[in-house]
């Protein structure tokens, strides 16, 4: 028991030298840059701050852009028309293919409402599978819910039912904006190498694309137990 505990208190000496040594780093990187600033003259730091608000206008002009365009709302679309124009404006889109009868769909729906909002700088809509035979066919579309992930107007990743998310009906927004953010499909902040399920032993790291060679037929499964 003795030397269990002399491991863990090496172990937490260890620990807090990393702290001590990153929080070192920190102070100095935040005083070199403080240092910067005081020696700027004044036409540098005014030429800063043009930047700066230039930046900020700039940005604020392209989320303007973005909410013209329909971004900041989950939509529900009404036919497969609306799609390809939908897809042509926007350089990220997200379309939920859903059934009503499917009770999975309103899972998935909750938590796209939610990232619409979050995400401006991609689309989020909905489109009734049933009403686009068209584009499920051309799509391989055969289990609902499926996510198609659009980029400049060319779909580069499905996320099909809830494999990728962890099997599980629980699975969190976080979860699924995780695997948006693999997909780059969204601007994800957080890290890609830990996804937010991980912690939960049961469920796997890993996700799947849809492999396009096993689909056949115009069927389509529902990927909710109640069906």
């Amino acid at each position: 028991k003795m030397a269990a505990d002399t491991s863990v208190e090496i172990l937490q000496k260890v620990l807090e030298n990393e702290i001590l040594q990153t929080t070192k780093v920190v102070e100095e990187h935040l005083d070199a840059e403080m240092q910067k600033l005081d020696q700027m003259d004044e036409d540098e730091l005014e030429r800063l701050k043009q930047r700066r608000l230039e930046a900020l206008k700039k940005a604020q002009q392209q989320k303007q852009e973005w909410l013209s365009k329909g971004h900041g709302e989950y939509r529900e679309i009404p036919s497969e028309r609306d799609f390809f124009q939908e897809v042509k404006e926007s350089k990220n889109v997200v379309c939920h293919f859903y059934r009503d009868t499917t009770f999975r769909c309103q899972i998935m729906d909750k938590h796209l409402t939610v990232l619409a909002k979050k995400h401006v700088e991609t689309k989020f809509l909905k489109l009734n599978a049933e009403k686009s035979p068209f584009l499920c066919e051309r799509l391989r579309i055969k289990v609902i819910p499926t996510l198609a992930l659009v980029k400049d107007g060319k779909t580069q990743d499905y996320v099909v039912g809830f494999t990728d998310l962890g099997n599980t009906d629980d699975f969190t927004t976080e979860t699924l904006e995780w695997r948006l953010g693999c997909a780059d499909i969204i601007n994800y902040s957080g890290n890609l190498m830990d996804p937010p399920f991980q912690s939960q032993k049961k469920f796997g790291t890993s996700f799947t694309k849809l492999d396009k060679k096993t689909i056949r037929g115009k069927k389509y499964d529902s990927d909710s137990d109640d069906d």
